[in-house]
């Protein structure tokens, strides 16, 4: 199977585990170390990383050609957005309405989910493309997976930090697309300067690369 479909996997498996964390429950309507994030709005949002591939799934493979990954974020609104706009507000109310019945639903859709993608996606062909009709664009599967993965990772660590526990490790294989899609984000938005000097020069560092 391709090595981003299996990353997404691992991933997935390990966020699933850290939603079935008894903190995640004890606090689901504590506030998250995200703004105007409750934990079980967050805990949705992670979740829902899993929860809305088999959609994108089962939708009609596309005729359009896919865009590349750099340009399917270059298209995305919620980049830059203060958390009062439109788009983070949309984000947030979707993470409560995924986690409206509770950590043990949420749990169960997301491990039920993720039964089902074990099988799907190694029978998915090469070069598969899906739409994602929230662009309205299309990307390789692939392409698709990644923005997942780090999503995965990133949100992983806000909901640990939120409720008190340590973030999971993932291996190497996984986090090193992760890593690569960062770096590439934020050497666009700062320039590869910057980059090489918060990974290398911290006399000459700026005081962010943050990716968004």
């Amino acid at each position: 199977m391709n090595p981003i479909r299996t990353a997404w996997l691992t991933a997935a498996r390990s966020a699933a585990a850290l939603l079935a964390d008894p903190a995640v429950a004890e606090k689901w309507d504590a506030p998250s170390a995200l703004p105007e994030f409750r934990v079980g709005g967050l805990a949705g949002h992670l979740a829902s990383q899993i929860l809305a591939v088999p959609g994108v799934l089962a939708e009609p493979v596309p005729a359009d050609e896919p865009i590349g990954l750099l340009d399917h974020y270059a298209r995305g609104t919620w980049i830059g957005a203060s958390v009062d706009d439109e788009v983070n507000v949309g984000i947030r109310a979707s993470g409560e309405r995924i986690a409206a019945d509770g950590p043990e639903a949420l749990l169960a859709a997301a491990r039920a989910a993720l039964a089902g993608l074990a099988v799907a996606l190694p029978a998915e062909p090469d070069g598969r493309v899906v739409h994602l009709a929230r662009g309205p664009w299309s990307l390789s599967l692939e392409d698709y997976l990644t923005t997942r993965l780090m999503e995965l990772a990133v949100h992983s660590d806000d909901l640990a930090v939120s409720v008190g526990v340590p973030t999971p490790e993932l291996p190497t294989e996984v986090l090193d697309p992760v890593l690569a899609l960062l770096a590439r984000l934020a050497v666009r938005r700062h320039g590869q300067p910057a980059v090489l000097r918060a990974l290398s020069r911290a006399e000459r560092a700026p005081a962010t690369v943050a990716a968004f």
